[in-house]
C-alpha cells in the first residue's frame, strides 16, 4: 500500500484515516500492514470511508498521545489534506491517550480506537434482546473510564430503550461541566448494574435450556473460528438452512442453532457463534459470557479455518487465545480447513491436513468434503472413547448412570460421599464430567461381605 492512501470502493458517510503502531519487542499476530488491512475491513463494515493511513514504529507508546508528537502533527496534516473527520487507531487507547488526542485533534474530528469500532459493529448487528444487552454493557464499561466534559448525557443517548449506546466513537453532547459529569457517571454505573442483572437472568435461562438439551442427550457442536472464515456458510450447507451470510467481518453476531443429521442416522445440534478476531476487546469477552457459555458447554468444537488466508496460522492462534480466555480450551476440537475451492490445486489441501492433528478439508460453498466432516463429527461424538477418572457425588446419579450406559467402567469405588470411577467415555461427554475430574481422597466404605 502506498503511504497515506488506501483503496476505497465507494464514498461512505464519514472519511476515516487509519493509524497503526508497531511496538518493538511486542509483535502482533499479524504484521502491521496486514493488521491495518483488517482494520480497513472493520471500518467499511461500520460504514466508514477509509481514505488513508499512517504508521509508526516505537520502542514504547508515548505516555500522553500513544504516537509521537511529530507523528501527531503528521496525522493532523494528512487528515486536513484528505478531509478525514475520523482518526481511527488500530489499538485500544487508554483513557489518557483518548483525552489528549481528542484535545489535539479538535475541529470536529473524532478519535476512535479499534475497540470502539468493534463495539459499534456488534451494536449494528445485535438483532436479539440478549445481543443488545451484551453490546450495551460492553459499550458502557468501555466508556465509563473515558468520560470527560465532552462525553456527557450518554445515558439519554444509550439507556432506557435497551438500544445500542450511540454510533461510532460514541461522543455525546457537550455538558455544563463537572457536576453533569458526575451525574453521567452515576447514571452509567446504575445502567451497568441493571444490565448485569438482566444478563444474569439470560444466563440462568440459557443454563436451564442447556440442562433440557442434555437430558435429551442430543450432543451440541459449536462452530468457532476467525470472523469471515465461513462458519455460517458451513452451517447452512450442513443443515440446509438459511443463516445470514455476507462477505463482511462479524456479519452474524447472535448464535444460531440447527439440527444436523450425522453419519449413521445420529443427530447433533450445531450452533454458529460469533467470529473471533485479533485484539478482541476484553470488555466484549466479559460482556458476552452468556453467549460464549454456549461454546464452553458444547460437547465438541468445530474450528473453521479459511485455508486460503495468508495468515491462517495467526488467525488460528487468535481463536485459541480467545478459547483460553473464556475457559473453553478443554473442549474436544475438530479442525475444518474451509474454502478449498479457492485453492489453485484443491488436492494441496490434503498435504496441509498433515499439519493438523485432527482435521478435515471442505468447501462449504461447493459442498465438497461435507460427508467426510459429518463422519468425523460422528466418530468424535459417539465412537472415540477418552480415558477419565472422576469423583461423582451421589446427587449426580444421572451422570453415574450415563457413565455406565455410554462409557466403559474399568474401576469403581464407593465412598461415603459418592463414587470414584475410572474408565473411558465418549469425547462428547467430557465437558459434563470436567467439574468432577479431581477424585476425592477418602476412605472407601468397608467391605460388608
Amino acid at each position: 500500500m502506498p503511504k497515506g492512501q488506501l483503496h476505497s470502493t465507494e464514498r461512505l458517510a464519514e472519511r476515516a484515516l487509519l493509524v497503526g503502531v508497531e511496538i518493538s519487542g511486542q509483535p502482533g499476530l499479524l504484521p502491521l500492514e496486514d493488521s491495518l488491512e483488517e482494520l480497513e475491513l472493520l471500518a467499511v463494515t461500520a460504514g466508514l470511508d477509509v481514505v488513508g493511513f499512517v504508521t509508526q514504529q516505537l520502542t514504547q507508546p508515548n505516555s500522553k498521545t500513544f504516537i509521537g508528537s511529530g507523528k501527531v502533527d503528521e496525522v493532523k496534516a494528512l487528515a486536513d489534506e484528505l478531509d478525514a473527520r475520523v482518526i481511527l487507531f488500530d489499538d485500544e487507547l487508554n483513557p489518557r491517550h483518548q483525552r489528549e488526542l481528542e484535545t489535539l485533534f479538535k475541529d470536529n474530528r473524532r478519535v476512535i480506537d479499534r475497540t470502539a469500532l468493534i463495539l459499534d459493529i456488534f451494536a449494528q448487528h445485535a438483532s436479539t434482546h440478549e445481543g443488545a444487552l451484551q453490546v450495551e454493557l460492553a459499550q458502557y464499561e468501555y466508556r465509563l473510564p473515558r468520560l470527560t466534559r465532552a462525553w456527557t448525557h450518554l445515558a439519554r443517548q444509550a439507556g432506557g430503550g435497551g438500544g445500542r449506546a450511540g454510533g461510532v466513537g460514541g461522543v455525546g453532547l457537550r455538558g455544563p461541566g463537572e457536576t453533569q459529569l458526575e451525574v453521567d457517571r452515576r447514571e452509567i454505573g446504575r445502567r451497568i448494574t441493571h444490565l448485569k442483572k438482566e444478563l444474569e437472568k439470560v444466563r440462568a435461562h440459557r443454563s436451564r435450556y442447556r440442562a433440557r438439551r442434555k437430558r435429551s442427550r442430543v450432543p451440541v457442536v459449536a462452530l468457532v473460528g476467525y470472523t469471515n472464515a465461513g462458519k455460517s456458510t458451513l452451517l447452512n450447507a450442513l443443515a440446509d438452512s438459511d443463516v445470514y451470510v455476507a462477505n463482511k467481518l462479524f456479519a452474524t453476531l447472535d448464535p444460531t442453532t440447527r439440527r444436523v443429521e450425522l453419519t449413521g442416522g445420529r443427530e447433533a445440534l450445531f450452533t454458529d457463534t460469533v467470529g473471533f478476531i485479533q485484539k478482541l476487546p476484553t470488555t466484549l469477552v466479559e460482556s458476552f459470557q452468556a453467549t460464549l457459555e454456549e461454546i464452553k458447554e458444547a460437547e465438541l468444537l468445530i474450528h473453521v479455518l479459511d485455508i486460503t488466508h495468508p495468515f491462517v496460522d495467526a488467525q488460528a492462534e487468535a481463536v485459541h487465545e480467545t478459547l483460553g480466555e473464556i475457559g473453553a480450551d478443554h473442549v474436544p476440537t475438530l479442525t475444518v480447513l474451509n474454502k478449498i475451492d479457492r485453492l489453485e490445486d484443491p488436492l494441496a489441501a490434503q498435504t496441509i491436513l498433515e499439519d493438523f492433528e485432527d482435521a478435515v478439508a471442505v468447501s462449504a460453498l461447493k459442498g465438497t468434503g461435507l460427508e467426510e466432516l459429518l463422519a468425523a463429527v460422528s466418530r468424535k461424538l459417539y465412537e472415540s472413547l477418552t480415558p477419565i477418572e472422576v469423583h461423582l457425588p451421589f446427587e449426580q446419579g444421572a451422570l453415574i448412570a450415563l457413565f455406565h450406559e455410554q462409557g466403559q467402567v474399568e474401576r469403581i469405588e464407593h465412598t461415603r460421599k459418592g463414587v470414584n470411577i475410572s474408565g473411558r467415555i465418549p469425547g462428547r461427554l467430557i465437558t459434563r464430567y470436567t467439574p468432577f475430574t479431581a477424585p476425592e481422597v477418602e476412605e472407601p466404605l468397608p467391605d460388608e461381605r
